[in-house]
């Protein structure tokens, strides 16, 4: 039987599942998702104080589409012979999905960086959030101003101190200028001290210095800066983008029998940009890659990755929260009207389950449908 391997257990591993149940349909295809743990993380969610409920269970999803789940890491992917090493067996494939996602960049050579926080994972959210909970006393350093900064930063601000520091000059330097009034008003409203073109130079017990000299109480430092693409990204290729991500073509295929989806692929969004490592992008990158692998194995028509509009949505805690449209970032929505948005856009990357006809149902549909856009310009679904 011709076997679709996919490896990753985030949204794009998990949507590519359902994209090749959904090509499948009745035919005699095998589909194996591995992945080591058993649930799903909701990433874009672990700013929010109850790390815990960012998550769903695999199996609710996998199990009622027919796709099986090796819980196993991914050591090894043997493209001549068709093969992973998943915790030291080997696991055939006709064709592969790699969607191993993206992990925090960590400093290098900073005293006390085993002392650093992070929201990169599940676990790392779970160690922040015990060590804060039930405190409203704190002191908090947040390193990086960008988005994953950004919401961290608004987010414990509710209960303590919190000192964002950034080696740029400006807020949200790769967010442009657009929201940069929203963001700055939403800093100030909520007593948030900034440091710019500032960096860490030692994490201590207690205590972080910085690159301006100075010394400043912290309970905990949160490095939130640079994420990069699994190094599971060399063995598919050896021409990889600045982030570690392949490059894949339309259908997102890298090798004869290789696709890429999610934070490892670097698609093309336009003639000027790339996809984005973002939830956003992964999800819809996953359902078109694991569809093509399993349509490819099945002679069926390929569908090509038509990427819908570029928006960002950004919660800044008790200031509400800011909505942008476009490469430009033109500010749509703000305060409390940009969280309501930012709160709707959150429910629904939940994917469905239980339900293999809800599931497979949403897998065929590529996007979510976005507030500010026609419904003419935003793909329909399904997406052919």
């Amino acid at each position: 039987m011709a076997h679709v391997v996919i490896i990753g257990g985030g949204f794009a591993g998990v949507w590519s599942a359902a994209g090749a149940a959904l090509a499948r349909g009745a035919a005699d295809l095998r589909i194996t998702l591995i992945a080591p743990d058993e649930h799903l993380v909701l990433r874009p969610r672990l700013y929010e104080p109850e790390p815990d409920l960012a998550k769903v269970e695999l199996s609710r999803i996998l199990e009622p589409i027919g796709v099986e789940h090796l819980r196993a890491w991914v050591s090894t992917i043997d493209t001549d012979r068709r093969v992973v090493v998943a915790d030291g067996e080997e696991v055939g494939y006709d064709r592969l999905v790699l969607a191993a996602g993206s992990k925090l960049v960590r400093p290098q050579g900073l005293p006390g960086a085993e002392r650093l926080f992070d929201i990169d994972t599940l676990d790392g959210a779970r160690r922040l959030t015990d060590l804060l909970r039930d405190r409203d006393d704190y002191s908090v350093v947040v390193v990086g101003a960008g988005f994953t900064g950004l919401e961290a930063a608004t987010a414990l601000a509710a209960r303590g101190r919190v000192l964002l520091v950034d080696r740029s000059e400006v807020i949200g330097d790769q967010l442009g200028p657009g929201p940069r009034r929203e963001i700055e008003t939403a800093l100030d409203e909520l007593g948030i001290e900034r440091r710019l073109g500032t960096t860490v130079t030692e994490v201590g017990d207690g205590y972080a210095a910085l690159s301006d000299g100075t010394r400043v109480e912290a309970d905990a430092v949160v490095w939130s800066v640079g994420i990069r693409a699994s190094e599971l990204t060399r063995q598919i290729s050896d021409e990889l983008d600045p982030l570690g991500r392949v490059p894949v073509d339309q259908r997102l295929r890298a090798l004869p029998e290789a696709f890429v989806a999610g934070d490892t692929a670097a698609a093309a969004f336009d003639a000027e940009h790339t996809v984005m490592q973002a939830c956003q992008h992964a999800t819809p990158l996953g359902k078109v890659a694991g569809y093509n692998a399993a349509a490819d194995l099945l002679d069926m028509p390929l569908r090509d990755f038509t990427p819908g509009p570029y928006v960002t949505c950004l919660d800044l805690g008790g200031a509400g929260g800011v909505f942008t449209r476009g490469w430009d970032r033109r500010v749509m929505a703000s305060g409390a009207d940009g969280a309501a948005i930012k709160k709707r856009i959150n429910q629904q990357i939940h994917p469905p389950v239980d339900d293999a006809t809800k599931i497979l149902a949403a897998a065929d549909r590529v996007y979510i449908e976005l507030p500010f856009f026609p419904r003419d310009e935003q793909t329909p679904a399904p997406a052919a």
